[in-house]
């Protein structure tokens, strides 16, 4: 009946050591990082940032919070792997009485609340630049629908026209089409210009979320969310829905190309006459079997 008790330390020591051999081979074995605009197999870590607020993120993320939570989990494996080779009950056979020590307790109080200060300063920073939303050049107005994607573009600048977006079948996918996210039609903005995103909702609480441009809001119905990126890497950069919208959830991808300045205006001038017949968004099914017009 003593055997576990004074013996048992070998068994935790072995969990410990199996689970870090684990986490190094995992990392040892990972073939890259994550790229720009879509996640590939095998990657890992947040899409490449083309975006200053996603350049931030990431600054936070690998610079701040990684170090961070590295060193907390090698000082508590720590403390672990000295409690059990220094307390088990082979070496420590007399346990010794001693219930406060002020020091130690004093320290593991502001230590945790130093460390919290530290992370919440580029935090709070981070909230403001990303809420605060700067001057704008243009305005493009989004709205989810169970389940794709309708994109407005006002007249005032240069616009006047919607089109919806929806989810390629996989027959239509072209080289260098993506499964499950590329899209019929893409949404186009200049690239090195800041624009105010308006995301809204016909149904239900969907999420717009473009990782490499740190966007990410809820699209509610009856309610305007704002949010802004400037992209300065030209590219196609996807995202999808992060809520949990209902049935066809994973099928409303989100698409959108950055282009150079004389790209955009004659995109623009293309639109126009492409979406110029356009009656208004309508609501129908993934599998488009039963369209049933807008406001019905």
């Amino acid at each position: 009946m003593r055997f576990l008790p004074r013996f048992g330390w070998r068994a935790e020591t072995c969990s410990i050591g199996l689970a870090l051999a684990g986490a190094c081979l995992a990392f040892c074995t990972v073939p890259a990082w994550a790229g720009f605009g879509h996640p590939d197999p095998g990657e890992i870590g947040l899409q490449a940032a083309v975006t200053p607020i996603a350049q931030e993120m990431e600054f936070f993320h690998n610079d701040i919070l990684t170090p961070i939570i590295f060193a907390v989990s090698l000082f508590v494996a720590a403390l672990i792997l000295y409690c059990i080779f220094r307390f088990n009950e082979k070496a420590n056979p007399t346990p010794s009485a001693l219930t406060h020590n002020t020091g130690l307790e004093v320290a593991w109080t502001l230590i945790p609340v130093l460390i919290l200060v530290v992370i919440a300063i580029p935090s709070f920073r981070l909230l403001d630049h990303q809420l605060v939303i700067p001057a704008t050049d243009m305005t493009v107005k989004v709205t989810g629908h169970q389940w794709y994607w309708s994109y407005q573009y006002p007249p005032d600048q240069g616009g006047g026209f919607s089109f919806d977006s929806y989810i390629k079948d996989p027959s239509d996918l072209k080289p260098g089409d993506i499964s499950k996210l590329s899209v019929d039609n893409e949404a186009v903005v200049p690239v090195n210009k800041t624009v105010l995103v308006q995301v809204t909702s016909s149904d239900v609480i969907h999420g717009f979320v473009v990782p490499s441009f740190g966007v990410r809001i809820d699209a509610v119905p009856g309610r305007l969310n704002e949010t802004w990126f400037r992209a300065e890497r030209e590219g196609v950069y996807y995202g999808q829905c992060s809520e949990l919208c209902g049935e066809d959830h994973a099928d409303m991808p989100i698409a959108i190309r950055v282009v150079s300045a004389d790209e955009y205006t004659a995109w623009l001038a293309t639109a126009k006459k492409k979406f110029a017949s356009a009656k208004g968004a309508k609501l129908h099914y993934a599998d488009n079997t039963t369209p049933v017009a807008a406001g019905n």
